[in-house]
């Protein structure tokens, strides 16, 4: 049975905590609703200062709204469009410290200030994103990015993604 710990420490403490945490809370299961469902929930209530956790998934040219953690959501986005779909486009991550200043963003939570979003992407396959906001500007830096990634990469390594081809 999986226990949340919340983390005390330093970032890069607590970040490597959740990572333990997401290893065990994934540890023989392939399923990508329930692995999805659990690791938003696991990063909504380890990460401070977030409002809203989740993933997009790949549908033919736009991101489909996929389990999450918050208010609810913008349900398509298109590949390109805003901070989600240009991660998606890109194939890289995103930090944005305000996303007033990204053009193109879309406002889906009026409170959220600023964002970060991860590409998923099993053998070099585009099959969604993970997509974090914050109410607090410059919340996510290159240390969320680096965690965030490795979060993301052991997540790709425990799910199924074969129905979601």
């Amino acid at each position: 049975m999986f226990v949340l710990q919340k983390a005390e420490g330093n970032r890069e403490e607590r970040y490597g905590l959740l990572l333990k945490q997401a290893e065990s809370l994934l540890e023989g299961e392939r399923d990508w609703v329930a692995n999805l469902a659990n690791a938003a929930s696991l990063l909504y209530f380890s990460l401070e200062q977030v409002n809203w956790c989740g993933f997009y998934l790949l549908r033919g040219e736009e991101l489909v709204l996929g389990p999450f953690m918050g208010k609810p959501a913008c349900v398509r986005i298109p590949v390109g469009k805003g901070v989600c779909g240009s991660a998606a486009a890109r194939r890289e991550t995103q930090v944005v410290p305000d996303v007033f200043q990204f053009p193109g963003h879309i406002a889906c939570d009026a409170d959220s200030r600023s964002e970060i979003v991860v590409p998923m992407m099993p053998e070099g396959r585009l099959v969604g994103v993970l997509d974090i906001d914050s109410p607090v500007k410059n919340r996510f830096d290159a240390v969320d990015q680096k965690y965030l990634e490795q979060f993301v990469e052991r997540l790709v390594r425990h799910v199924d993604w074969s129905p979601l081809k």
